[in-house]
């Protein structure tokens, strides 16, 4: 009988080992800039074409290599950090096992340039799916040069799955922000297809998150310290006040390498409680210093997991060190309230007054009554009431977006009878009842009119109608990087429902205009808000996103409950109501109006 077991090619060897490495450009990109950092680089820059499936290169001006290292490097387990299974767990540099380079070789067109200070020429080596196939001297200042074309040229089975450009942009850009945050003494750059994205200097955290994540962050940060005997805590929170519907912002770095702990992060989602809301989450940018010998980060192919010798006493240092930093700026200054006889007289002088500040004498009508019904302006002409606009269903968008074409029994019988009645009223400012032959209508208001525009904006977006108000003063709306990338994504959509959007920087947006219904809106709130569920309910189908961004749209900008209404108001949402595809749930899928029957009332009495 024939042996079964062989020894895998180095080839086939350093394939599979890519696999778990280098899962697509981003994960390259991570290598390359760590072991860039391994080298003592002070400036690293990264250009990437065709969001790195074209090329990535990385330049910095570290240590360099000799010709025999240059060599070497591209071997597996090749490795300058250890050399004996003690010092897996002494580790403080980024990369240690040696596989990068071997695996990022294995399946793309790497060329390598690089020189040692003390050689007056450096090497350049060309390798192609771990061949060698070029090596000689070249002229170059000291440092190193990684270029990488065509990664998963021969395994296209991989370089299938990977996603749009502008997706995997976005993971780009994620490992570059893990890998400079905590770098904030090095330089670094970030060049996509020609444009500069990121320029970087050198300083310190604080600046680095206002490099990345905008200036709006000096002041939304709140300092963490702690000192402990064998953890030391350092960086920023983001404050209550300003948590976000997602986690993207929220970075955890051991020993300054990027980790992801769920029982940490409960840590300060613990801290936060009840001060946040339930549905948002808090931001943070924390490193977490300890003795390497207390942590093992070998325990997965990309080192973003770690076990810690004692947890639980990083959870409590962590814990009441987040606290502390909200506590201290919750903390105001205690005021005597007991009123001192010279209390006026010392403000005076202070002001330079030659007289004493006197309590100022208000005249009043004692036959003003403000209950009066000539005193109360017609509330269809309140300032920033709610406006109604009647619109008609389309039949061809209710085809091209899967929905009936014809209104359930129920719906059809209710926009039948109601159209009888000419009385409406408003309960609890929540919720309009008339009158219908089989009983009493009962609309909330808020759900009625989420339904309305919700399919409004989808025939805007579909047939490009949307209107536009001019805003008078436009308003800049600066992003991160990533949330830049996705708004540019979204700007057609956008543009369609009425916003006029114009990019000022690769990451400045101009609000020359925004949708009429969203006059005396917030539209910069309004636009984050859009760009917050559009990563929760994130997804490349553009059919998803128009229903994603019109739900969002008619959430924010429907009438609120607790909202009053004139009843011409009242009757204009329920005219709209039944004139919709689908009138009897809101975009949410909860109802938006209830039979109470007459049997029923009957049976009350």
């Amino acid at each position: 009988m024939l042996d079964i077991i062989k020894l895998l090619p180095d080839s086939v060897a350093n394939q599979i080992a890519a696999g778990e490495v280098i899962q697509r450009p981003a994960s390259a990109v991570k290598e390359l800039m760590e072991n860039a950092l391994d080298a003592g680089a002070t400036q690293i820059d990264l250009v990437v074409k065709d969001a790195g499936k074209s090329m990535i290169m990385v330049v910095d001006n570290g240590c360099g290599m000799s010709e025999t290292d240059a060599r070497l490097c591209f071997e597996r387990h090749a490795t300058s950090k250890i050399s004996k299974a003690e010092d897996l767990f002494a580790i403080r540099t980024m990369g240690f096992r040696g596989e990068a380079l071997a695996s990022i070789a294995a399946i793309a067109q790497v060329e390598l340039k690089t020189r040692r200070k003390e050689d007056e020429v450096g090497t350049k080596i060309i390798n192609e799916g771990s061949v060698v196939k070029e090596q000689s001297l070249v002229p170059m200042q000291p440092g190193t040069t990684f270029t990488i074309k065509n990664l998963f040229f021969n395994v296209p089975a991989r370089r299938n799955f990977l996603k749009s450009a502008q997706a995997e942009m976005r993971h780009i850009i994620e490992e570059f922000t893990r890998v400079t945050l905590m770098n904030p003494e090095i330089g670094f750059t970030l060049t996509s297809d020609g444009k500069e994205m990121y320029h970087l200097y050198p300083g310190n955290l604080k600046q680095r998150i206002m490099g990345l994540f905008g200036a709006s962050y000096d002041e939304k940060l709140l300092h963490v310290h702690q000192e402990a005997e064998r953890v030391c805590i350092d960086g920023y929170i983001v404050k209550a006040e300003y948590a976000k519907k997602t986690r993207g912002e929220q970075y955890f770095f051991v020993n300054r390498r990027f980790i992801k702990h769920a029982y940490l992060h409960h840590a300060i989602e613990n801290a936060f409680m009840e001060m946040i809301p339930k549905d948002s989450f808090p931001g943070y940018f924390l490193n977490i210093e300890v003795d390497p010998a207390d942590i093992d980060i070998n325990i997965h192919p990309t080192k973003t997991e770690v076990n810690f010798l004692d947890v639980k006493l990083v959870y409590a240092i962590l814990h009441a060190a987040v606290r502390k930093a909200i506590g201290q700026h919750n903390l105001s200054p205690m005021i005597d309230f007991d009123e001192s006889a010279d209390l006026n007289n010392d403000f005076s002088k202070a002001m330079g007054m030659s007289t004493p500040l006197a309590i100022p004498n208000v005249p009043l009508d004692p036959n003003f009554n403000p209950f009066r019904k000539e005193n109360t302006p017609h509330e269809s002409h309140r300032e920033g009431g709610y406006q109604p606009q009647r619109h008609e269903p389309q039949g061809d968008w209710r085809l091209l977006y899967g929905e009936r074409t014809d209104l359930p029994d129920e719906a059809t019988m209710v926009a039948e009878e109601h159209k009888s009645s000419c009385h409406y009223l408003q309960v609890n400012q929540s919720y309009i009842v008339t009158t219908v032959k089989s009983g009493l209508l009962v609309v909330d208001q808020h759900l009625a009119h989420m339904r309305v525009l919700f399919e409004k904006y989808l025939k805007e977006m579909e047939g490009h109608s949307g209107v536009s108000q001019q805003e008078l003063f436009p308003q800049a709306l600066t992003l991160n990087a990533n949330d830049a990338s996705l708004l540019k994504e979204m700007m057609p959509e956008l543009e369609n429902l009425g916003f006029v959007l114009e990019q000022a920087n690769p990451t400045t947006f101009m609000v020359n205009g925004t949708p009429s219904d969203a006059a005396g809106c917030d539209a910069i709130a309004l636009l984050e808000k859009i760009l917050d569920n559009s990563k929760i309910n994130r997804t490349d189908l553009q059919l998803d996103r128009k229903l994603n961004l019109a739900k969002t749209m008619a959430t924010q900008l429907s009438i609120k409950a607790q909202t009053k209404l004139s009843e011409l108001e009242m009757q204009n949402i329920v005219d709209q109501l039944f004139a919709c595809n689908v009138a009897e749930v809101a975009p949410n899928g909860k109802k938006t109006y209830v039979i109470v029957g007459v049997e029923e009332l009957e049976g009350r009495f």
